[in-house]
């Protein structure tokens, strides 16, 4: 009994003090956010961070990425590079200072940089800590030096191996497969971000080279560049949209000693597409900049148009949403000290940055308005148009909430409900069609699993207004299962998934075109109506098996076709090929319902993809121009990606 309590007495030596890169090799989680492919690619953008912020310091022009064989990544820059003298207080070289040391580097010192994305100091260092080797290379003052790292523990002290007319920093690294569940860098993740840097930090040149090819081949690359900023990137985004002032309104300066840059669009859309930074680092959840955009936009549009008497034959009153509809918009902000609303840095908090975006708003929308009379008249027209939509949406909306989830009375009469109230272990199947409903309906655990059938393509929402989406019955058959309102007492528009029913909401379709465009079709509701859902993680991908291989009494589920190909060889065991009987599923009705629920619902053997959001920017881009009205852009991403297509001929 003693011993007993012994083991459980909680004392001195129960205190673990983690040395130097312990703590981020013990929980990486809190410094990288996660230690999957998120994780795994922000590794490569705390390197990034570093050689922009010499360059904003005015320090470089060119950063190169590479991704190497074995999935390494190199980043080289032609910065000042990282000093590599003796560091006073630690008493060893600066350079090993920055790699090894938590909150070191130059990010604190105003005089070495203005602003910095990475104010916290952890990035380089955490880098080197969750790489199995890492070797930083110095360029500077027409010497070489290096020091190479594993696990982030130097191995040896930095030294001098050269000469060179050339400065700067190379950076390269192995992520460690120990700490990290996967391994392969993503090109398009990767250009995503890069190409987002470019049109936030103009003038500066940015490449990314994939060099895992086969002999023989050719590299990728790609170099993105951009000399007009944000009146570029807004260009990019709308490139798939109707425009309805033929140029992006635009505005760069100094407000308040807050340098501000914002370009915006208006569109024939129904959406707001709004993009923030501070720093270079999406705010996703926008914050004080944001809120000084708006509030700028808003009072600067209604007083030019109730001074031109616009708006005298409006029979109701016109709302901040109504003047953002249809909007494109970039913000960047670049601020000293900027305080960030949680460890994410998704939310700016800094109070002074909203006085210093809504006096640049105003000044340069003010001065657009007056110089261009025809598009100030045409982007008025826009905001009638929504306000009249605004109004018939709210009834729909109202007409939604009513049929709202309460205590299970008004669900949807399709929806087969699960017996369990906990929101945390209860999930539910969006299934494409009713017989697949039906079947999934017979295959589940009814105790946590909830089936909801959809019937044939549901709205595209892309080219919908308002109040046509919650007039769709599929649709608020949705909004009614899933429990979630439209509205709260800040934005009209803002989901509100506090009384959300099911934590895993899953999308399962066909595995040919037509359940691809299905799944592509729900996807742009949630990006466009739902994003909350997405962003916190919610919204999953189910994976049916594309084939049943069989001989005999023996089978195989196949995802792919190499896994096809290799189950074929398994079960034929040297014989003819011939003999083996290979179903192809083209829907989820082919199935029976134990079929279905041992390979797509059956926790234990199931693979669901969760669809999470890298880069909202990015996501806007694709959503429109998959989903909207202009065809070129659409055929030319077709085009680009045929070879990726799965078609039954």
């Amino acid at each position: 009994m003693s011993e007993a309590i012994d083991k459980s007495n909680y004392g001195a030596d129960n205190i673990q003090v983690l040395e130097g890169l312990e703590a981020v090799r013990k929980r990486p989680a809190m410094y990288i956010g996660d230690v999957g492919p998120r994780g795994l690619h922000h590794l490569v953008y705390e390197v990034v961070d570093n050689s922009i912020d010499e360059a904003l310091a005015g320090h470089a022009k060119n950063i190169e990425v590479f991704i190497l064989p074995g999935n390494s990544i190199k980043v080289t820059d032609d910065g000042r590079g990282i000093p590599t003298g003796i560091h006073a207080k630690e008493n060893r070289s600066a350079l090993e200072v920055v790699m090894t040391v938590l909150h070191a580097g130059g990010k604190f010192d105003k005089d070495t940089y203005k602003v910095s994305g990475g104010l916290h100091g952890v990035g380089v260092s955490c880098v080197n800590a969750l790489s199995i080797d890492l070797k930083a290379t110095v360029y500077r003052e027409g010497k070489v030096f290096e020091q190479e790292y594993k696990c982030g523990i130097p191995q040896y002290d930095v030294r001098e191996i050269g000469t060179t007319d050339k400065r700067g920093t190379t950076i390269e690294f192995t992520p460690d497969n120990t700490i990290f569940y996967v391994s392969e860098y993503s090109f398009d993740t990767l250009s995503n971000r890069l190409r987002e840097l470019s049109y936030l930090n103009k003038n500066i040149k940015l490449t990314l080279t994939d060099l895992r090819v086969e002999e023989g081949k050719e590299p990728r690359t790609e170099l993105f560049y951009s000399e007009l900023g944000l009146k570029e990137f807004i260009t990019y985004l709308d490139s798939t949209r109707e425009k309805i002032i033929p140029e992006p309104i635009y505005a760069e300066g100094e407000k308040q000693g807050i340098p501000v840059e914002i370009a915006f669009q208006y569109n024939s859309g129904y959406s707001e597409n709004l993009h923030s930074y501070v720093n270079n680092i999406n705010t996703i959840e926008g914050g004080t900049h944001v809120a000084g955009f708006r509030r700028g936009l808003t009072r600067t549009l209604k007083n030019y148009a109730d001074k031109e008497g616009l708006l005298k034959n409006l029979k109701f009153e016109i709302s901040g949403d109504d003047f953002r509809e249809g909007l494109t918009g970039v913000i960047s902000v670049k601020v000293q000290e900027p305080q960030f609303e949680g460890q994410t840095k998704t939310k700016l908090g800094n109070n002074e940055v909203m006085g210093a975006v809504d006096v640049a708003v105003g000044e340069m929308l003010g001065n657009y308005l007056e110089e261009h009379p025809k598009e100030a008249k045409m982007i008025v027209n826009k905001v009638i148009l929504a306000a009249t939509a605004r109004h018939a949406a709210r009834k729909a909306r109202e007409m939604v909430q009513r049929k709202g989830a309460m205590s299970g009375m008004g669900l949807p009469g399709k929806l087969s409900d699960c017996s369990s109230t906990d929101p945390k272990i209860c999930e539910i199947y969006l299934v494409e069609g009713d017989s697949a409903g039906g079947t999934a309906k017979q295959g589940r655990d009814r105790v946590y699993q909830a089936i909801l059938p959809l019937r044939g393509k549901i709205l595209n929402v892309e080219k919908a207004m308002e109040h046509k989406i919650y007039e769709n019955e599929e649709i608020r058959n949705m909004f009614t299962a899933l429990g979630v309102k439209i509205g709260t007492e800040n934005d009209a528009k803002e989901l509100n998934i506090d009384s959300l029913r099911y934590h895993k909401i899953i999308i399962m379709t066909d595995a040919d075109i037509d359940g691809s465009h299905i799944r592509t079709l729900i996807l742009t509701l949630f990006f466009r109506y739902m994003k909350k859902l997405v962003e916190s993680g919610y919204i999953y991908i189910a994976t049916p098996p594309l084939y049943q291989v069989k001989k005999g009494n023996n089978s195989k589920y196949c995802w792919t076709e190499d896994q096809r190909e290799q189950a074929v060889i398994e079960l034929a065991k040297g014989a003819n090929p011939d003999t083996v009987n290979i179903q192809r599923y083209k829907g989820l009705g082919e199935m029976n319902f134990e079929q279905l629920w041992e390979t797509t619902m059956d926790p234990a053997r199931r693979t669901l993809k969760q669809v999470t959001l890298d880069s909202a920017a990015e996501a806007d881009h694709v959503f429109s121009m998959l989903m909207g009205d202009e065809v070129p852009p659409r055929r030319e991403f077709i085009e680009k990606n045929a070879k990726y297509a799965k078609i039954d001929i």
